[in-house]
């Protein structure tokens, strides 16, 4: 009897020596990762026209931190590598060709800018380092058959001007149009798209398109244009500079269109206090999150969350802007995908992960929006709330619209 109990111990310590000896055969790694580290590139506009979205970086940096200061992830220590681009794709050309091929990081992450990353699309693809979850929504950053290794994270601009023109049909269908826009792929997806929502009607109905350069001083003479053309509903596809001087200068001249502006240039602290509350007041967007400061959130778990977040490791941010709130769910949405990965932390394995992602909820999304991607839909946001700014806070109109369509 004792023979045959140490018999079955002895199998017993076999099998479970067979079961543990393939997990740690299992383990890979790529450049960039090992058993106690996980190195993560991006670039920031620290300076430079778009250094609004400095803070971004900021959030994301901090967040890290507080991951790290649980015991990282699966054990491993996250090393965010930041460099300052300033907005300037040469800039983040040379920046991600230090991060790939100096620092030999396995991923690249929220790149901030539709042209910095349209800069390395192709270069970060050659080389098959994941592109992950791009800060823009142009279109080309959706395209998994062309570019397999880039996956964008905001929501696509081309889908939300679609939403805005088919708004714009049932709520103002009489209106006269007028759109400024960015001259890249951001604001030309934007102006594609609200020409799709409007469909047959856009020819008729759109009655100026107007571009700036992103180094242009101001758009005064822009929005004169647009004006002087007879319009009465003005949409502007820019970014928050741009996005702020175009609701000052309508309210210096006493203009009075319906504004609806892209939900990059929704934030209330980098675009709406310096255009002026009262000035911005009525204009409409779209969102997809939680905003920190409606008392509709108070007792949710998820802002709570945030909020001690923030009150710890980024003290010194403003809690309430929209652009912390889209720092702090990009990089819990990064150490998802990481801790999916295990111990397989391979390129081709963080791609994997981030591309089957199912229903996956983030602290700061709107109930009822969750993310879902698939090898052959990349798009992590396809779920629209739309929104109207009451001079203190976005509320909301009408329920959230998804986007059936792939683009």
């Amino acid at each position: 009897m004792r023979n045959s109990a140490l018999n079955l111990m002895a199998a017993s310590a076999i099998a479970v020596t067979l079961s543990v000896s393939p997990a740690h055969a299992q383990k890979k790694y790529d450049a960039g990762a090992t058993d106690t580290e996980i190195k993560v590139g991006q670039t920031v506009p620290l300076s430079g026209p778009a250094s609004a979205y400095a803070t971004i970086g900021k959030t994301q940096a901090a967040y890290i931190k507080m991951i790290n200061d649980q015991g990282g992830v699966n054990g491993r220590m996250i090393n965010l590598i930041q460099y300052d681009d300033a907005y300037s794709p040469p800039k983040t050309v040379e920046r991600v060709r230090k991060l790939v091929e100096g620092d030999e990081v396995l991923l690249t992450f929220q790149i901030i800018g539709t042209a910095p990353n349209a800069a390395v699309q192709k270069y970060l693809n050659a080389k098959k380092v994941p592109q992950l979850f791009a800060a823009t929504g142009a279109s080309r950053f959706n395209d998994p058959t062309a570019f397999p290794w880039t996956m964008g994270f905001n929501p696509s601009y081309f889908v939300e001007g679609r939403i805005y023109g088919q708004y714009i049909l049932k709520q103002y269908p009489n209106a006269r149009v007028g759109v400024l826009y960015q001259n890249d792929d951001l604001g030309k997806d934007y102006l594609n798209g609200i020409k799709a929502g409007l469909g047959d009607k856009a020819e008729q109905m759109v009655v100026a398109e107007v571009s700036y350069e992103l180094s242009e001083p101001t758009i005064d003479s822009k929005i004169l244009k647009i004006r002087d053309a007879g319009t009465d509903l003005f949409f502007s596809a820019s970014t928050p500079k741009q996005a702020a001087q175009a609701i000052k200068k309508i309210a210096e001249l006493g203009w009075h269109p319906v504004h609806i502006i892209d939900i990059n240039a929704s934030s209330l602290s980098a675009v709406l206090k310096p255009a002026g509350l009262d000035n911005s007041k009525g204009v409409i967007s779209v969102g997809y999150v939680k905003d920190p400061a409606d008392p509709e959130w108070k007792d949710d778990e998820g802002t709570r969350r945030y909020l001690a977040f923030m009150a710890k490791y980024y003290p010194d941010g403003d809690r309430y802007s929209n652009l912390n709130v889209y720092g702090y769910i990009t990089a819990q949405l990064l150490t998802r995908v990481l801790k999916n990965c295990g111990d397989d932390l391979t390129r081709e394995n963080v791609l994997k992960q981030a591309t089957r992602l199912t229903n996956v909820e983030l602290d700061l999304l709107l109930p009822g929006i969750t993310v879902t991607t698939t090898p052959s839909d990349y798009r992590v946001n396809k779920q629209f709330q739309m929104v109207r700014f009451d001079g203190e806070r976005w509320e909301k109109l009408g329920s959230i619209i998804t986007d059936e369509a792939k683009e």
